[in-house]
């Protein structure tokens, strides 16, 4: 595993082949999500994440609801660098021995202040999504970011055309592209995706 953080956070998720992390990866990904949730069109089993190789990128597993145990153990199947928590986690669920990124969907007047102790090492925060876990692919108000104590990745609609305003706004430690770089659920479009990653790494100048 990876020690973390790196640098800057270029991540790209819902991979679920080979062929899209290489892509990926070549393109300036620094992080490859991977998402373990049951009822998204991008789950990948944990023994078909571990064979997909991530070199040089931190390894982030998605996850919603799950027991702690049952996290630690997907987490070492799919040598996981990351649990990235979409659910209503506490923090005494947390998994231990693994870093944490806690997902927030942010609306307007979000109020940062009860995730002010979380002991996350990240918040991950995306847009809008109704009733359902994890994003919709929608963006929010980049510049309430500015409201989080915590590092942030900025999550939520983001591609080439506008992830360089999302981090002019938001200023934050990286960003996160899933649907808006595909071509299907769980399939990159490599264009798009290499095209975001680019952008991405210009304005962070990472």
């Amino acid at each position: 595993m990876l020690k973390v953080p790196l640098k800057v956070i270029l991540k790209v998720c819902g991979i679920t082949n080979q062929p899209d992390a290489d892509a990926a990866i070549a393109a300036g990904a620094t992080a490859i999500g991977f998402n373990f949730y049951p009822k998204s069109p991008r789950c990948i089993a944990p023994e078909a994440a571990a064979r997909i190789a991530t070199p040089g990128a931190l390894r982030v597993g998605v996850f919603v609801n799950q027991p702690a145990p049952r996290i630690a153990e997907i987490a070492a199947l799919a040598a996981l660098d990351v649990a990235q928590l979409h659910g209503d986690e506490t923090p005494g669920q947390y998994p231990a021995a693994i870093a944490v990124w806690k997902a927030a969907r942010i609306s307007p007047g979000f109020d940062f202040s009860p995730l002010d102790d979380c002991p996350a090492e990240a918040l991950l925060l995306d847009g809008p999504a109704a009733d359902l876990y994890g994003g919709a692919g929608l963006s929010f108000d980049w510049t309430l970011a500015r409201g989080a104590r915590h590092r942030i990745i900025v999550a939520g609609g983001l591609d080439a055309s506008n992830v360089a305003r999302a981090i002019s706004l938001a200023q934050p430690w990286g960003v996160d592209s899933c649907s808006r770089i595909e071509s299907s659920p769980g399939k990159k479009d490599h264009i798009k995706m290499i095209d975001f990653l680019h952008a991405a790494k210009a304005a962070l100048g990472a």
